[in-house]
């Protein structure tokens, strides 16, 4: 965001919660989408030169080796791809490019309230204020303050969160362009995601995943970490190759999640996007793409109309029906992947996974992953990016 701001002529300043800034998680994957609107700030081929191209997402069951999840990105016209990436790539590639830029970043600031005249001025956590503004983007996730004030509630926490983990890429036996998935019914998912480099010359790497209610966690760790990595080893025999490089539970981040979706993500000089605005499950994969065409579709406002105001009513309308789609399809699948439902796995592994064979099914789920059921563009003014060949794996 801030660096569409920037280039569009505004002065911009970025408030940061950490003593210094620096990326949080393993790794992600980038959609058409997403991708779009790094094309449109000029970063795309930075950004493939980071990651692992993906073309396809593949799930089966743990104990009959049973296809459950089959989607490829070629299902649907146009050389369309993902391109996952490790946090701290995509992380350096952007603050990168606001440092070519000479944004201004004050770090160390907790930002805990605003406060509206004809301009707006942010509280800090000191008391301090900053400001005024015409404008504050807040962008600071799921436990956003300013999002609290703006509407109240908080998130509904979700069943099921993940351990996750930043590991050595060991290609044998694994496809280094899909995300690779094995299911116990929906309580337990593994998956391994090669996520490319983390910077340039590094070696390669991948998301290494299981998911478990964040309630046991410790109920694990308790146990202990060889019973925890037999587990896995028992349902996915060929994931030792990654379990065998976690030496120490330390190694594992615990990701939890919950549901929100903030009907109008606008106040008075005020835009909220990403998590902020919407935060659900991974299972779609579609939270930082999401966060991007938030971004580009507040940019886009900003240069379309004549006012704040207006802008900011443009960009709640142009992202409303895209947010709500995929808010729905990610809240609706989640129980078939992760939860302790019967019912729904299923279906899953009987139902679904014949439908899904049938036309236009597979286009279906090829546009839902990329994040396209709807056009996300051309309500906020952009094109979708080309993917030419040469960018294939």
């Amino acid at each position: 965001m801030a660096l569409y701001l920037k280039r569009a002529g505004h002065r911009v300043t970025v408030f940061e919660r950490f003593d210094e800034p620096k990326p949080v998680g393993s790794g992600l994957i980038l959609q058409p989408t997403g991708l779009t609107v790094l094309a449109d700030l000029g970063l795309l081929d930075d950004i493939l030169a980071l990651g692992s191209r993906i073309d396809r997402l593949y799930g089966a069951d743990a104990r009959s080796g049973r296809t459950v999840l089959d989607v490829r990105y070629d299902a649907q016209r146009g050389h369309r791809f993902g391109s996952a990436i490790h946090r701290a790539a995509l992380f350096g590639v952007l603050f990168r490019a606001t440092q070519r830029e000479a944004i201004a970043i004050e770090t160390g600031v907790e930002i805990e309230a605003l406060e509206n005249g004809e301009r707006a001025t942010l509280i800090r956590g000191n008391g301090r204020r900053a400001g005024p503004f015409d404008l504050v983007v807040d962008a600071s996730g799921s436990r956003s303050k300013l999002r609290r004030a703006s509407a109240p509630g908080e998130p509904r926490p979700l069943t099921y969160g993940a351990f996750w983990a930043s590991l050595g890429w060991r290609g044998e036996g694994f496809d280094e362009h899909a995300l690779l998935q094995r299911y116990d019914k929906a309580s337990v998912m593994i998956g391994v995601l090669p996520i490319g480099r983390p910077e340039s010359g590094a070696e390669k790497m991948a998301a290494f995943f299981w998911s478990l209610k964040p309630a046991d966690a410790e109920r694990v760790r308790a146990v202990g970490l060889d019973a925890w990595k037999e587990r896995l080893v028992a349902l996915w025999p060929e994931c030792e190759a990654f379990t065998s490089q976690i030496e120490d539970f330390d190694q594992l981040s615990l990701a939890r999640y919950g549901h929100h979706t903030m009907k109008w993500p606008a106040g008075r000089r005020l835009a909220i996007i990403g998590d902020a605005a919407h935060s659900t499950s991974p299972q779609l994969g579609q939270g930082a793409n999401m966060a991007l065409l938030d971004a580009a579709a507040l940019s886009h406002a900003l240069a379309r109309t004549a006012s704040v105001e207006a802008a900011l009513e443009a960009y709640a309308k142009a992202r409303r029906w895209h947010v709500r789609i995929f808010q729905a399809l990610s809240l609706a699948f989640t129980p078939f992947y992760q939860s302790d439902s019967v019912a729904p796995p299923f279906i899953r592994d009987t139902l679904v996974v014949t439908v899904a064979k049938i036309p236009p099914a597979p286009r279906f789920l090829a546009s839902m992953v990329a994040g396209t059921v709807i056009d996300p563009f051309r309500r906020i003014g952009l094109a979708e990016a080309k993917w030419p060949d040469r960018f294939g794996g």
